[in-house]
């Protein structure tokens, strides 16, 4: 029987070394998005922190054991959120970050990255390309390789958001998951199958970056060609068979939905619940907009999980859409 990496007991060691100022996200019914999509939905608020994402909860975590290890560098690849938080992380204990990131990255992303003078290397090609390069960097200077998924530490940080979700002692039955590399699905799924088995967990994933959703439906490692999503944070394209291992034991399903749905979902966010939100983080909202009766019913917590996006692009996107409600 396979058994997952991620451990229960190290997770709630975990928030002992994570900033205040990322844990106790809000968790709240939104009524407006609720009538608009036809079943009680729930948002977990990861974008209200100093890095506008969730992966501060993991490389808090790293960065707290790269200090105390006497560890003074490290590098990552990241298409923004990863490089972002790490920068943050490591500024505040000492540690030199370097991030390398796609030519094509959010260019809001690189900006706060180089605002948090981390040093940052663009690199030809996308994020598979920028993470050989961070691995030969890391080789070359003899530092600590930060690879988010495959380091547990960022799949156990960001596990302290099922914590919070079960200590909430809500009533929602289905949580639904932006699926990229793997960190945030695979830690929050852990927590709930451990500590809230009834729960489903779903992971959502965008049709043109499929990768992870089909390996998980194939049980085995699917690696694809170029991704073709405006959901940059999840647009891997090679899993790592660790993190599917720990993924098949942690999710119920995985599904992919339409760029068309993405969008939608953006500005349902923006019209209903008043949050600018970059792509990933609409996914859930998405995969009920494109399978209603799969959750008619029922209540759905949706991880809104980043909001670093670029506001041109965004606008493009979204548009000024009239009627603006809230919550």
């Amino acid at each position: 029987m396979r058994q997952t990496r991620l451990d229960t007991a190290r997770i709630r060691a975990a928030r002992r070394l994570i900033d205040p100022v990322f844990l106790g996200t809000p968790l709240y019914r939104c009524e407006a998005l609720e009538s608009a999509l036809g079943c009680a939905v729930s948002v977990k608020l990861e974008t209200a922190n100093p890095v506008r994402s969730f992966k501060a909860r993991g490389t808090e975590v790293v960065a707290s054991l790269l200090a105390d290890s006497g560890a003074r560098a490290a590098v990552c690849a990241s298409a923004g959120n990863l490089g972002l938080a790490l920068a943050r992380s490591g500024r505040g204990r000492g540690i030199e970050v370097t991030v390398v990131a796609s030519r094509s990255a959010t260019v809001a992303k690189l900006d706060r990255i180089r605002a948090l003078d981390a040093r940052l290397e663009l690199v030809d090609g996308d994020h598979e390309s920028a993470r050989e390069r961070a691995a030969a960097i890391a080789r070359h200077e003899g530092i600590r390789l930060v690879e988010d998924s495959l380091d547990i530490e960022t799949c156990e940080g960001a596990a302290t958001i099922g914590l919070e979700l079960v200590e909430a002692e809500a009533s929602f039955d289905t949580v639904l998951i932006a699926l990229g590399g793997g960190a945030l699905a695979t830690g929050v799924g852990h927590v709930l199958k451990a500590l809230a088995p009834g729960v489903e967990v779903i992971c959502v994933q965008p049709l043109g970056a499929p990768a992870m959703t089909h390996s998980w439906h194939r049980r085995t490692v699917v690696t694809t060609g170029p991704t073709d999503t405006i959901a940059d944070g999840v647009a891997g394209r090679r899993p790592i068979p660790a993190v599917l291992d720990d993924l098949l034991l942690a999710a119920d399903d995985a599904v992919l939905v339409q760029e068309a749905s993405i969008i939608t979902g953006m500005r349902m966010l923006l019209d209903h619940a008043g949050l600018v939100v970059e792509p990933s983080a609409a996914l859930g909202v998405a995969a009920i907009l494109e399978d209603p009766d799969r959750f008619a019913g029922r209540h759905a917590v949706t991880i809104v999980c980043g909001s670093n996006v670029d506001m041109d692009a965004y606008h493009r996107w979204v548009g000024a859409a009239p009627g603006r409600k809230s919550c």
